[in-house]
């Protein structure tokens, strides 16, 4: 006896066969494309009125589509949505229980649109929404990195090239240098927007939409900035979730980064910052241990959105034109990178504003030889070539060394013997604050310096 079709299937007409239950569960993706309910539902909606401008509804059956779409939109946001065995994805799960609610007129609904033109929109409403959050998160956290900048810009601290101090540095400045990237990941996400912001919903399978739906409508009626003007792009393309993809890697190497200097700075070797026992851990075998995990998770996490990345765009990579089952592949990568990285954001803001800070341990860091290069600019402004005063200021750290001594323990008459342009007033380079003040050129660490990096930053977030 022949099998009958699996007349649940959006596409069974075609096939007598049954599915092996094993391909049925290897194709179903409803397990987790299921969080795209509610843009799929809010698309269809859409779609059935723009079938009644064209007559393909009449208003009375318009009217009903939308109020039962309404109705599973319901069902699903109060947890009391059944999903069928032959549910394969969101679209068919939505679809099969519209038409349990409202009859025959549900399969209307599908008419010159495909999943392929579907899920391509879902995807991009869905992940809109997201980014309005993330956008959000973001921006918390430079906020609060800009707080602590402003009111702690007297803490002065060694800055370090190479993981070896350097020169001297306000504590807002090395804040404000993480910020700055922030900002311009802030500033790449909404240089995306627009990108995502494109309506594939009319063209169909990969040959457009037959009827003439109204697609100008629909990007108006869903909010989406612009249509995709070629149907097979519109149904194949997923470089919106490349290109978030690669956004997420970046902004998460961004964390990662201000994460290993903070885990550095909370040692005992440096002690500079005590993280909150809110985002800190103990050990399960050493009492004392206070371990910094959420700065090591926020590490951990940069590696495995990168490999989100990386594996979609494997799989993309070799794809003919327009859709392929291949392109189910898209959902977990975006939806695992979308919820470390806003855990994330949010997990950093939370850090940043609960550590205790440690001015005097900074400042007890603070030793003579970070000042090796203001002894050679002192040089500098008495007339000698800069390349000849580095030499001259390298051969005073040696004697300092040599001796067991600071530079500021090295005599006048020491520094005189190292040349002849040193004067008694060489002593006046030995303050870390005047060090500091110095750079006073854009991008400095002087306080007028970060009063202007604070209201460029102010201003990237829209505050005054």
């Amino acid at each position: 006896m022949t099998d009958q079709p699996t007349k649940q299937k959006l596409w069974g007409g075609r096939f007598t066969g049954k599915t092996d239950p094993l391909m049925h569960a290897f194709n179903q993706s409803l397990k987790y494309d299921q969080r795209m309910h509610a843009a799929d539902i809010r698309g269809s909606i859409a779609y059935a009125k723009a079938l009644r401008r064209v007559g393909l509804l009449t208003e009375e059956e318009e009217v009903k589509m939308t109020q039962g779409l309404d109705a599973v939109g319901r069902e699903w946001a109060t947890g009391q949505f059944r999903p069928a065995p032959d549910d394969e994805d969101i679209h068919t799960a939505n679809e099969r229980r519209l038409s349990e609610l409202i009859g025959p007129l549900g399969g209307k609904l599908h008419t010159g649109r495909s999943r392929n033109d579907q899920v391509a929109t879902d995807m991009r409403l869905w992940l809109l929404g997201e980014v309005d959050d993330i956008q959000s998160s973001l921006k918390g956290l430079v906020r609060i990195m800009v707080e602590r900048a402003d009111k702690e810009r007297d803490i002065l601290l060694p800055g370090y090239t190479h993981l070896q101090r350097g020169q001297p540095i306000r504590w807002s400045h090395f804040l404000l240098s993480h910020a700055f990237s922030f900002r311009n990941d802030l500033e790449r996400l909404h240089q995306l927007i627009p990108r995502i912001s494109v309506l594939p919903l009319g063209s169909g399978a990969l040959a457009g939409n037959p009827f003439s739906i109204d697609r100008e409508f629909l990007a108006k009626e869903l909010g989406f900035a612009s249509i995709a003007e070629n149907s097979m792009w519109g149904v194949g393309d997923r470089d919106f979730i490349v290109e978030f993809l690669m956004w997420s890697s970046l902004t998460m190497i961004h964390m990662s980064r201000l994460a290993e200097d903070l885990i550095i700075y909370s040692t005992a070797e440096f002690g500079f910052v005590t993280l909150s026992d809110a985002y800190s851990t103990g050990s399960s075998m050493m009492p004392q241990k206070k371990n910094p995990d959420s700065l090591e998770l926020l590490r951990g996490k940069s590696g495995r959105i990168f490999g989100d990345m990386a594996g979609f765009m494997m799989t993309l990579k070799g794809l003919p034109s327009t859709y392929n089952k291949d392109l189910q592949e898209d959902k977990e990568p975006l939806f695992d990178t979308v919820d470390n990285i806003s855990a994330s954001l949010k997990i950093t803001e939370g850090v940043i504003a609960t550590m205790e800070v440690h001015g005097e341990k900074m400042e007890q860091a603070l030793t003579m030889d970070v000042l090796a290069t203001d002894l050679a600019d002192y040089l500098v402004r008495k007339g000698v070539p800069f390349r000849e005063t580095h030499h001259v200021s390298g051969r005073a750290v040696a004697l300092a060394e040599a001796r067991k001594c600071q530079l500021n323990e090295l005599s006048v008459e020491d520094y005189k013997g190292l040349h002849e342009r040193f004067s008694d007033d060489v002593v006046e380079i030995f303050n870390f604050e005047a060090s500091v003040e110095r750079r006073s050129s854009i991008g400095g660490p002087s306080r007028k310096t970060l009063d202007r990096q604070i209201a460029v930053l102010r201003a990237a977030l829209g505050q005054k």
